[in-house]
């Protein structure tokens, strides 16, 4: 079973960047598909990006426009997801999760999640 555990979250002004990390405990890195989700007050929760177990596709949400990059390293077991231009409607807790196979932007098809990290964009 392997086990996302999200940090990097926090408070930043309107145009300004975080990057959110995303490391895994358990049994095997690799064969893993990650996903970015997020989820703000009052609104379903949503697909940001994800990511395939070698790293060569990814697949992100309309909505960022470029603004986001997902990316992991291997020797590390982490997956990042780097914010920038960051906007007031991109606050959220923001979930990583994992799945076998492919990537997905259905939050149904993820088998582990983490308990999220908050982001807050101030404006």
């Amino acid at each position: 079973q392997v086990q996302p555990v999200e940090s990097g979250g926090g408070l930043v002004q309107a145009g300004g960047s975080l990057r959110l990390s995303c490391a895994a405990s358990g049994r095997t890195f690799s064969t893993y598909a990650w996903g970015w989700f997020r989820q703000a007050p009052g609104k379903e929760r949503e697909f940001v990006a994800a990511i395939n177990w070698s790293g060569s596709s990814t697949y992100y949400a309309d909505f960022m426009k470029g603004r986001f990059t997902i990316s992991r390293d291997f020797a590390k077991n982490t997956v990042y997801l780097q914010m920038n231009s960051l906007k007031p409607e991109d606050t959220a807790v923001y979930y990583c999760a994992v799945k076998r196979g492919g990537t997905d932007y259905r939050a149904a098809e993820y088998d582990s999640w983490g308990q999220g990290t908050q982001v807050t964009v101030s404006s």
